[in-house]
């Protein structure tokens, strides 16, 4: 490989991770969340497993309502990142590549792009960087690089590569095939010469940009010219809106890989699971001796081969086999392992119902912090609030609600119709509906209170805001 070759990973953190509901949901998806009971979301996970890579700043794509998670989850890590992009809406992968493609050339280089996704596992760092460098050589002469992974079990989830002639490290791809049907996944085993496509590419911006307005020219202009209007704003590049809405929403297997004939298979065996759904979370836990991964507080008793999480309540499981308990601070679920693949058409139907639970957690983190809605009823709703250090929510008010304010731990500034006031531990203080506020947290450590809304109205929609540091409407 050329010295002076430089990669820039381009990290596509957009899914929505249903298959995962309830832990992830809209607006909190499964690729900010720990998993495997590391420190690290799978996000921030995907980033340090470059450690070792001679790599540009990384480059990240998301969802525009997920950006402050994003940015948070970075600045933990501390470390230089080539932006993070903003997409008006998902439009699947090929699109979301030809973003960071084109940004990539703005910028005066012609880098090789390696494209990961920001919800996969890995258990072979070694392994995942030796291929990551095999990858490269092959990019490096204009070559689309896919990432293929041993299939060991008829898994009917994944895409399939057919491998074709050998090529130095890889292979030729003689063909990208659909999710199969069990028995045809059976027989893609038998043969030796399948695996699984692991949605992980490697080639150069130009060379992907080249192919995209060969064979979907509608994509590659689309693209051009969202990107042509770009708004910096804090970390995040923000796109053109209607040229990008306008973008057909394809896959890059679909756009490009099924028909370039330079699609060059690099194997990477690396203990890659790309954490679909609860069963594969299950597998790739650690288990005890009755084949059962519990977190949380759980009391068990003659499981098996079971999966329970419970993120605050006490579950307790006696005599089950097989299933799949998860329980978070407003939703219970409960399922055999053999059904998990249908919990995503389940969060649809919710959905369709306008079931909150699909799009928030009870706990909603904010640019400034978070809160936990602890109780509501007719009349009357209250939230744990905690406020970062230095951090500030909107000037606001409200037309049907009133709010008193506890202070728990730290120290707030509030403001109320123009009066600033310190106020601190045990203390409180009350805002009358209609009232202009404003809440900040001048001291060093996290600021907690209770809040507690009366009114006849108290849905999230009932904020006028005045002036707001994030850049919120």
């Amino acid at each position: 490989m050329h010295h002076d070759e430089k990669i820039l990973p381009v990290i596509m953190a957009g899914g929505s991770g249903k298959r995962l509901w309830p832990l992830s949901r809209e607006n909190y998806p499964k690729q900010f969340l720990s998993l495997d009971n590391s420190q690290n979301s799978m996000l921030q996970q995907t980033i340090c497993r470059l450690n070792g890579i001679a790599h540009e700043p990384p480059l990240i794509i998301c969802n525009e309502e997920h950006r402050f998670i994003a940015a948070e989850q970075l600045r933990q890590l501390d470390k230089t990142l080539g932006g993070i992009f903003l997409e008006p809406e998902g439009r699947n992968t090929a699109p979301a590549i030809a973003l960071a493609a084109f940004q990539a050339i703005k910028n005066s280089q012609d880098p090789l792009l390696l494209i990961l996704a920001a919800d996969h596992v890995i258990g072979d760092i070694d392994a995942f960087q030796h291929s990551v460098q095999a990858g490269a050589e092959h990019a490096a002469v204009g070559k689309l690089v896919v990432f293929g992974v041993d299939a060991n079990t008829p898994e009917t989830g994944y895409g399939y590569i057919k491998r074709g002639v050998q090529c130095g490290s890889g292979y030729i791809v003689e063909q990208f095939v659909e999710k199969p049907s069990r028995e045809v996944a059976e027989q893609y085993l038998l043969s030796g010469e399948y695996c699984w496509n692991s949605g992980m590419f490697l080639f150069r911006a130009s060379r992907y940009l080249d192919a995209l307005n060969e064979y979907r020219p509608d994509i590659f202009s689309a693209c051009k010219k969202a990107t042509e209007v770009q708004k910096l704003d804090l970390d995040f590049i923000r796109i053109d809106k209607n040229a990008f809405m306008a973008c057909p929403d394809e896959s890059i297997d679909y756009a490009i890989m099924e028909h370039t004939p330079d699609a060059v298979m690099v194997p990477m065996n690396a203990k890659w699971n790309d954490v679909g759904g609860f069963e594969a979370l299950w597998k790739i836990s650690e288990k005890d001796n009755g084949g059962n991964v519990f977190s949380g507080d759980v009391y068990h008793v003659d499981c098996e081969n079971s999966f329970i999480h419970t993120d605050s309540k006490l579950v307790v499981a006696a005599g089950v086999k097989d299933l799949i308990i998860v329980s978070t601070k407003d939703s219970i679920l409960v399922t055999n392992k053999s059904c998990v693949q249908e919990i995503g058409s389940i969060v649809q139907a919710l959905k369709k119902n306008a079931r909150e639970e699909v799009k928030y957690h009870r706990e909603v983190y904010r640019p400034w912090g978070k809160y936990d809605s602890i109780d509501s009823g007719e009349c009357f709703q209250v939230k744990r609030i905690t406020v970062k250090p230095g951090a500030k929510l909107s000037v606001q008010m409200h037309h049907h609600r009133a709010e008193h304010w506890v202070i728990v731990s730290g120290t707030a500034k509030v403001t109320i119709d123009g009066k600033e006031q310190l106020v601190t531990e045990n203390e409180s203080v009350y805002i009358p509906i209609a009232a202009v506020h404003a809440l900040e947290n001048p001291g060093k450590i996290d600021l907690e209170i209770i809040e507690v809304q009366s009114g006849r109205y108290l849905k999230e929609d009932d904020i006028v805001r005045f002036e707001d540091r994030y850049g919120r409407v």
